[in-house]
């Protein structure tokens, strides 16, 4: 079923596909209303195939604004490599250097994305490298210190958005001390709130005051904030803490719904709505057609039954096109 409604909820899902040219399917969810795609090492071949990539998907939006990101963070997360583009330092390797070594890799990176129609860098890391046993975040960290994260942060997101490139602060509101990886299971967090406010909170308010575009939410427990959901499902955590509390008013972007923290826990339509319904924009499926289609179905009949409201829904994709304005036409 293809309608207005579905229309209006396809601007709140971020898609991925296979392979180096847009595929079918994709090109169809596009001209359906989804208006951000991701890209990643699957659809890279060259800076030229890359900009030509760039072109299909904004030729399948019929004049629409596309959002195209990539993780583009550096070090071991560094979807690009090659033709058109150089080797960028690891985060830890960056705040060692300190911050005139950030902003000339975030004015590098801008300039490369830039120039294969790229506008939006999943980048940079705010989580504080403060467990050594931390299986996915480590050297993607600026550090062990959370003022040099901070510090280091807001110069990044500071200089990519003044190079023409949105900044997506992840993963909020914090991922650095966990044991697990959210892509294999969901981990807990059980520190009090005073320590997450001395460690894990001020880089994000830091990039918040630098004025960052979006931010991602990690698929994490907080016993401290809702020990029942992960984050990225928790009106508490993405309404409460990152709206209210801390003022945030961009894009709010949940990380993939295809990592196990999530899929082995909630049906992904069910969960795309909860995302919503926490006050997050913009709902991340990286992977299968199908689990797109659903979460689009899920979302369009939430807003049919009157769960969602048509309102919150705009107010969303109100977010995307104000970023997508801002980030038009950047410059270096």
């Amino acid at each position: 079923m293809h309608d207005a409604i579905t229309q209006q909820v396809s601007e709140l899902v971020c898609i991925g596909f296979d392979g180096p040219t847009l595929t079918p399917d994709a090109a169809q969810l596009i001209a359906g209303g989804v208006r951000s795609v991701i890209y990643f090492t699957r659809n890279f071949q060259s800076a030229a195939q890359l900009s030509a990539l760039s072109a299909q998907v904004r030729a399948a939006a019929n004049g629409r604004p596309m959002l195209i990101s990539v993780d583009q963070e550096g070090g071991r997360v560094q979807r690009f490599r090659g033709e058109g583009f150089a080797d960028l330092p690891s985060g830890r390797e960056l705040g060692e250097r300190g911050e005139v070594a950030v902003r000339e890799t975030a004015r590098a990176t801008a300039e490369q994305l830039r120039a294969v129609g790229i506008n939006m860098n999943l980048a940079p890391v705010l989580d504080v490298d403060s467990n050594p046993a931390n299986p996915v975040i480590g050297a993607r960290s600026f550090g062990n210190d959370a003022a040099r994260v901070a510090a280091c942060g807001a110069a990044y997101v500071h200089t990519l958005q003044s190079c023409g490139v949105a900044a997506c602060g992840k993963h909020f509101p914090g991922h650095g001390d966990t044991s697990v990886d959210s892509h294999l299971d969901l981990p807990r967090l059980p520190h009090a709130m005073e320590r997450l406010e001395r460690i894990e909170l001020p880089p994000f308010r830091a990039a918040i005051a630098a004025g960052v575009d979006a931010i991602m939410t990690a698929h994490v427990l907080f016993d401290a904030i809702d020990a029942t959901v992960p984050a990225t499902l928790s009106r508490t955590v993405v309404t409460g803490l990152l709206r209210e509390q801390l003022g945030f008013d961009g894009l709010v972007i949940t990380d993939d719904f295809e990592m196990q923290a999530i899929a082995d826990r909630f049906e992904v339509g069910e969960a795309a709505v909860r995302a919503i319904e926490a006050g997050c924009d913009h709902v991340l499926v990286c992977h299968r057609i199908d689990r797109q289609r659903r979460v689009i179905e899920a979302l369009a009949q939430a807003v049919r039954t009157g769960r969602l409201s048509v309102d919150r829904v705009k107010k969303s994709a109100n977010r995307l096109a104000a970023l997508l304005e801002a980030r038009a036409a950047g410059l270096c």
